[in-house]
This record gives structure tokens, sequence and C-alpha cells, in this order.
């Protein structure tokens, strides 16, 4: 699928790191390290702006390095772009650990996935058809 994109960064268009790769790497397009203390944010803008095709998303996702090492994610994960969204694409991150994280220029923050939804229309009834789950909530279907 082709996404028009705008690159206001210092850094390379994003691209795949393997064939079979569904995300795209987002990186820190800020001019001097911030440090990110335990329990804040930041909102690090990525300087890419992008127009997606009707019908499709990009979602935002943690990068699961930063994530397992530095307790480091996404905060609104996963953060949804819609196709009608013209400004900049933007990570909103959150440190989770103890200690303090320092955010570099250039330094790969998040993950890009684009695609496909199907937007509903709703058909109001009085009764949903019977499951074997039923009503069952949270750990209903048990833990393994």
């Amino acid at each position: 699928m082709k996404v028009k994109i705008i690159n206001k960064s210092v850094y390379p268009t994003p691209s795949y790191a393997t064939a079979l790769s569904a995300g795209l790497d987002l990186k820190a397009n800020i001019d001097e390290p911030v440090v990110l203390g335990p329990l804040c944010r930041a909102i690090v803008p990525t300087g890419l702006f992008i127009a997606l095709p009707e019908g499709t998303e990009a979602q935002v996702r943690p990068r699961s390095g930063l994530a397992a090492k530095h307790g480091i994610t996404v905060l609104n994960s996963p953060g949804t772009i819609d196709a009608d969204y013209r400004g900049e694409l933007k990570v909103i991150l959150v440190n989770l650990s103890n200690e303090e994280f320092t955010i570099n220029p250039g330094e790969r923050i998040a993950q890009l996935v684009v695609a496909r939804f199907e937007q509903v229309e709703w058909d109001e009834v009085d009764v949903l058809d019977e499951t074997g789950r039923g009503s069952g909530g949270f750990g209903s279907t048990g833990r393994n």
C-alpha cells in the first residue's frame, strides 16, 4: 500500500528492518537528549507527517527492547493515527522503571504499524445470541 509521507526530521524515512517486519521504527526527532524520570512521561516528536489511505489506521506501539530492558513504553498503547490526521506524528512515552532514562536524538522510540480496518454499523437489538462464555468477564476462561 502506498502512503504519502513528509519527512521533516534529520533522519532517513522509516523503513522495515527485515522482509517480514510488521512495524517501522520511529525515531526521536529532538535537538538534545531528554531525561525521562521514573513514572514521568514525555511527548516526543518524530518530524514525520503522513496521509493514510481511507480505511486504514496507523498504530504507534512500544519497542519491546525499550520496554523489557528499561521500562519505557508508549503510554496510550497502541496510539491510533486516523486516516484524516495530518499533523506531526508524536509518541507519548512513559518511564515505568525506578531509574531515569535518557532519550537521545535519533533513538528508535516506538514502532508504527499500518493496518486496514472496518467501521461498524450498529444493529440495535433486544437480545444477543448465546455463547459458551456468555457474560463471563476478566479471567473467566481460566489462567492457562
